[in-house]
């Protein structure tokens, strides 16, 4: 494989209908939203799907959801002491952070994607604490317009424990975001990927993922077709530093509502800006 040559930046609309793109749960669940109303899906919450959907495409993955792991190992550490290389480093009394760096970036795509914090406890031998910085960027995806939260209470039909009475847990609130379109933007440094040995094949795979976002993404909270990806722009530079910085691309893209209240994603205007030499490809969503 080629190592990443050249910066590359992205950006992708999604939207959101009758769904709740992502709870805080320091605010009994209700879907994220700024002070200034607009809503918005972490960076981690992001992350974590473009892991899933590089799993389900059959990639070597670390940090693994429980609920969807594809292996026996109930925490990171198991799964890093079955790679017999990294098992041997952590034994080892003059262990090398930078080879098991090495080691994990080779073995696992998430790592040499967005980095890892090894942190492992000696174990018959002198532990490891090693820190990896991933070439992949990703920034909050934040919504265009503020968005409107619908919130309803739910009700239990049976009771969790024995008795007559219903529980206290029979009670509950459901939260979710009616309509909203969310952007969020994202970059490819090369001088990480040269570290991590990210390629031009792995990057390749991450567009891929992009394009199908939330496929096998389906929950009580977000329904099948309740979370849409409608266009990825894949920004690929010509040189390892690129032409414009990241924050020019990305500002290079322009979404904005078309009406007072917008309720679909054709009541929204999506402008991209010329750039001498740099050209966006656009891909639409699945």
């Amino acid at each position: 494989m080629t190592i990443l040559d050249h910066k590359i930046d992205f950006a992708v609309i999604v939207s959101v209908t009758k769904a709740n793109p992502n709870g805080d749960p320091l605010n009994g669940n209700r879907p994220r939203q700024n002070y200034d109303g607009y809503g918005e899906i972490s960076d981690v919450a992001l992350k974590r799907k473009i892991r899933n959907r590089l799993q389900d495409m059959g990639e070597s993955i670390f940090v693994q959801s429980n609920d969807r792991k594809s292996d026996s190992y109930n925490s990171l550490r198991e799964r890093a002491d079955a790679n017999a290389e990294l098992d041997k480093i952590l034994k080892a009394k003059g262990s090398s952070n930078e080879e098991f760096a090495r080691i994990a970036c080779q073995e696992w795509l998430d790592v040499r994607s967005f980095g890892q914090v090894f942190a492992f406890k000696a174990d018959k031998g002198a532990g490891v604490s090693v820190g990896v910085r991933g070439p992949v960027s990703i920034h909050t995806a934040t919504s265009v317009s503020p968005i409107d939260i619908t919130s309803m209470q739910i009700t239990k039909s049976v009771n969790s424990e024995p008795g007559k009475d219903r529980g206290s847990d029979t009670m509950g609130m459901k939260h979710r975001v009616d309509f909203g379109v969310y952007v969020f933007y994202g970059s490819i440094n090369t001088q990480l990927a040269e570290k991590t040995g990210f390629s031009n094949e792995d990057a390749e795979k991450i567009k891929q993922v992009l394009v199908t976002l939330f496929e096998n993404d389906a929950s009580a909270a977000r329904p099948d077709g309740s979370m849409e990806v409608h266009k990825v722009y894949w920004w690929e530079h010509n040189s390892k530093l690129g032409q414009y910085s990241s924050a020019k691309v990305h500002r290079s893209l322009v979404v904005r509502p078309k009406v007072d209240e917008p309720k679909t994603i054709a009541d929204y205007e999506i402008v991209v800006s010329e750039m001498d030499g740099l050209k966006a490809e656009v891909i639409d969503g699945i």
